[in-house]
């Protein structure tokens, strides 16, 4: 995977790095496997907007993804790597042999062709999901669950990746990409390798025209605010604005807003590095 800098015949492209999309082998996607996705605006249901800025961007179609990857025992071939607008990863079209049709996380690497399994017979090779009891321990894995059976829910953005480091009993020990080390149950299923696009982090929009068609909006910094409307708002010309805080008043940069009795603290062995 790389990107690809635009050369400058504009002024919002001279600075603009974007994916050069060279893994991706299919631009029409499998039309079954795509729901509408409501857009919000950043309003509940009764109109309210709850969240700033927030509006507009371009309409999308999610794509239904296989976190789960439950489907043992049978091998699947990869049909096609494709673009989704809703994640910064690439996913994998795969075609079980009795027909049916899922899409996946693309780990780095994997390619048209390529067969892939999932259950306690799978092999710990690219793209493969195993039980954390039967994963070798070092081994790179992205898609973990968190509880056996509700499907993965870390590391499964672009580039990101954890390591199974040790196993005590029911546990497993599972270096995070955040730097936190902590205990998953071994009957979680985890997949084999580093998502793919890894680059996506050198990415540039180029222009803030670009940022809407996201559907993200101009953003007002509190210290630019009145009083009434922030505390870091107010003062005579460029006030500092105090100490960095929310619009709640919740202090930033640093200040730990994690419970202390949360259920899962007991399973986290070493916090995340700032």
């Amino acid at each position: 995977m790389a990107v690809r800098k635009i050369k400058p015949v504009t002024p919002g492209q001279r600075n603009k790095i974007i994916s050069a999309f060279d893994t991706i082998t299919s631009t029409s996607p499998e039309k079954s496997l795509l729901r509408p996705l409501k857009k919000s605006g950043g309003r509940n249901a009764s109109g309210k907007m709850t969240m700033r800025y927030i509006g507009g961007g371009h309409k999308r179609m999610y794509r239904i993804i296989d976190f789960l990857r439950n489907k043992d025992g049978m091998h699947a071939t990869v049909k096609s790597i494709e673009y989704d607008p809703n994640r910064s990863a690439r996913i994998a079209l795969i075609v079980y042999e009795d027909g049916e049709k899922r899409y996946i996380i693309a780990p780095a690497g994997l390619q048209v062709g390529h067969k892939i399994l999932s259950g306690k017979d799978a092999p710990p090779e690219i793209g493969n999901t195993m039980f954390l009891n039967d994963i070798p321990l070092g081994t790179i894995v992205h898609n973990i669950e968190l509880k056996p059976g509700k499907g993965g829910a870390l590391a499964r953005s672009a580039g990101t990746y954890a390591q199974v480091s040790a196993r005590d009993g029911k546990y497993a020990t599972i270096k995070l990409p955040s730097g936190e080390t902590r205990m998953i149950l071994t009957t979680c299923r985890a997949t084999i390798g580093t998502v793919s696009n890894p680059d996506h982090n050198l990415e540039r929009s180029g222009k803030a025209g670009r940022s809407r068609w996201f559907g993200i909006r101009p953003r007002t910094r509190g210290v630019v605010m009145n009083p009434v409307d922030h505390p870091m708002g107010g003062g005579e010309g460029r006030a500092s604005g105090g100490h960095p805080r929310s619009r709640k008043g919740l202090p930033s940069k640093g200040y730990k807003t994690r419970d202390k009795k949360k259920y899962s603290a007991k399973h986290i062995l070493e916090r995340r590095k700032k």
